[in-house]
């Protein structure tokens, strides 16, 4: 998945200028695909001059205008091309697990630390996925109204259903990650306790202990 995708399944839903798209996808796109509010106009921009969206100046106040952008039936097409075509799975780079590799070079207190911050990301997270989620099923979330308005009540199902599928995966992996890092503490917790038996043992060993 790109921005252009990302953006082009936004306007799918209605019309909207660039700082509508901004806010937009802060409340949606975002929690599935992160980029930069820098990076949404220019790539409106580049789908105008691709003749992917359609832009149109539009009054903004009293004098001033703004441009709002439409999705072409070309525009449509490449979703629906995108949509279709089979995603092969990536291997990630993953630096949480690259320096949990390495914990033995970190003082317990930091890795303790890493640990809590990747437990306490995941459980905010894991927070706004299960409210997204919710108020998809619950059909509150303006923009899937703005969609389900566009589209034959036949279809409606599908919209919510796979909106919702989206996040569950979210929350799935969320769960994950919260608990890989409590297994990490958890991990810690007993390396402690050993390394204290040991010490204790080897104190005990000692001539004149």
């Amino acid at each position: 998945m790109s921005l252009r995708m990302a953006l082009l399944a936004l306007l799918a839903a209605r019309p909207m200028t660039g700082f509508d798209a901004m806010r937009q996808f802060d409340v949606s796109v975002d929690y599935l695909w992160h980029a930069p509010h820098t990076q949404i106009y220019p790539e409106l921009r580049k789908l105008e001059a691709a003749g992917l969206v359609e832009g149109e100046e539009v009054p903004r106040g009293e004098h001033a205008r703004k441009r709002r952008y439409s999705l072409t039936e070309s525009g449509r097409e490449q979703l629906r091309t995108w949509v279709e075509e089979v995603e092969e799975p990536r291997r990630e780079r993953d630096p949480q697990r690259l320096k949990a590799a390495y914990f033995e070079w970190a003082s317990p207190e930091a890795a303790r630390a890493q640990l809590a911050a990747h437990a306490q990301f995941h459980e905010e997270a894991l927070a706004s996925y299960e409210k997204q989620r919710e108020d998809i099923l619950a059909r509150r979330v303006p923009l899937l109204q703005a969609r389900l308005e566009r589209t034959p009540p036949s279809e409606q199902e599908a919209v919510v259903e796979f909106k919702a599928f989206a996040y569950g995966g979210l929350i799935a992996r969320a769960l994950a990650e919260v608990e890989w890092a409590q297994e990490g503490l958890r991990l810690l917790d007993r390396l402690h306790s050993e390394r204290s038996d040991r010490s204790e043992e080897e104190a005990a060993e000692r001539p004149g202990a």
